[in-house]
């Protein structure tokens, strides 16, 4: 009698290249990790690879498997390891369905590389800051010359090739009074799915936040100023990643991103060598859980550790977010952000408290709307 082992719901992203990458941007909280593993880190060799493809699927339990492949710059092991790994998701996939997502720079993408993403049928994430005055401001080659247009050049190429894409936009000190402009940027360029992260860093040494950092409600007033532009003229056609996920929400589906999650923990992320850590924004030594070329995935999952570090994300609330009324809304948002002290309070505070209730507050009432007009036509949403 065969015996399956187990399964579990997680998501595994990949940094097949770890920390290298072909440009500097000032701002990456992932290009400090050349001090823990070393300049000359390894790319991930095929053996690795096939490991992670293998395990991967084998401890999913979904129908659906989700491959992501991030860095660094993904695209630095070239076109070779990806027609490699695609041959692994067809030898070991056992009926599931496969896809990948791949968060790029856009700067080395060429047509050999767009007609593979084509074929393959990859999601590409293009990082690219809106505005090219706040592009270049950080997103910088390793000789310190602008990269906008070459970026550009890359989104045009997608577009030619009729690959499927969405643009990533990090929200720092130079852009977060520039909401409706960035957005507007970003659509002139033919974006039409749109994602807007943070940024919140410390100097290692003093825990200080840094200067390209954004302020504690920046990110909120951002949102909002893209949002009445979005709700004005794009609903429908225009999609926010966080306004989708806030409009399930308030359809009563669970969030979407694990920042607005009540625990997490199902998020984990694989290093070039295999190693397994707890988060995406954890991939400290502590919080290494395990390596998938030598034990399951779902031993790694399942692990106290792992479960450990999920279910603190709930335990460790301050009063101030137990009783706010947007709790079920945000949950405390990341566990990375949450470093404010509060007086007479022994857990650290969301840094990033104030957007997200300036969000949540202000998009309420067209939220709600909306929530009402999906409920009685939901074959029109």
């Amino acid at each position: 009698m065969s015996v399956f082992p187990p399964q579990a719901h997680f998501h595994l992203m990949a940094k097949p290249s770890s920390f290298h990458c072909n440009i500097q941007c000032e701002y990456c909280f992932y290009l400090e990790k050349s001090e823990q593993f070393g300049q000359h880190a390894p790319f991930m060799s095929k053996d690795t690879l096939k490991h992670y493809v293998k395990n991967y699927i084998q401890s999913h339990a979904g129908n659906v498997v989700e491959f992501a492949w991030q860095g660094g710059e993904p695209i630095l092991l070239g076109l070779d390891f990806y027609r490699q790994a695609v041959e692994y998701q067809q030898e070991f996939a056992q009926g599931k369905q496969i896809t990948n997502a791949f968060q790029t720079n856009g700067i080395a993408l060429n047509q050999q590389w767009a007609a593979f993403f084509k074929q393959h049928h990859f999601l590409i994430g293009l990082s690219i800051d809106g505005l090219s005055a706040v592009h270049n401001r950080y997103r910088i080659s390793g000789n310190g010359n602008p990269t906008f247009e070459k970026v550009v050049k890359a989104l045009n190429l997608l577009q030619e090739y009729g690959v499927e894409f969405n643009t990533l936009t990090v929200i720092n000190d130079q852009n977060w009074q520039k909401g409706r402009d960035t957005y507007l940027a970003l659509k002139q360029l033919g974006s039409t799915y749109m994602q807007f992260i943070p940024i919140v860093e410390r100097h290692a040494q003093t825990q200080s936040v840094t200067d390209f950092s954004i302020p504690s409600e920046g990110y909120g007033q951002f949102l909002v100023d893209v949002f009445h532009e979005w709700y004005e003229h794009d609903v429908g056609k225009i999609y926010v990643s966080q306004f989708d996920n806030l409009l399930g929400q308030w359809l009563g589906y669970p969030s979407t991103t694990c920042v607005h999650q009540p625990t997490c923990g199902q998020s984990l992320v694989t290093e070039a060598n295999g190693d397994v850590y707890a988060c995406d924004h954890f991939v400290y030594p502590e919080y290494k859980v395990g390596n998938l070329t030598q034990q399951p995935l779902t031993e790694i999952v399942f692990s106290s550790k792992q479960q450990q570090f999920g279910l603190e994300k709930s335990q460790k609330l301050t009063a101030l977010c137990r009783h706010c009324e947007f709790r079920k809304l945000c949950y405390g948002g990341c566990p990375k952000h949450r470093f404010i002290s509060l007086e007479n309070e022994p857990n650290p505070h969301n840094y990033l408290c104030a957007s997200y209730r300036y969000f949540f507050e202000q998009t309420a009432p067209y939220m709600q709307a909306m929530a009402r007009q999906i409920r009685l036509h939901p074959s029109a949403a």
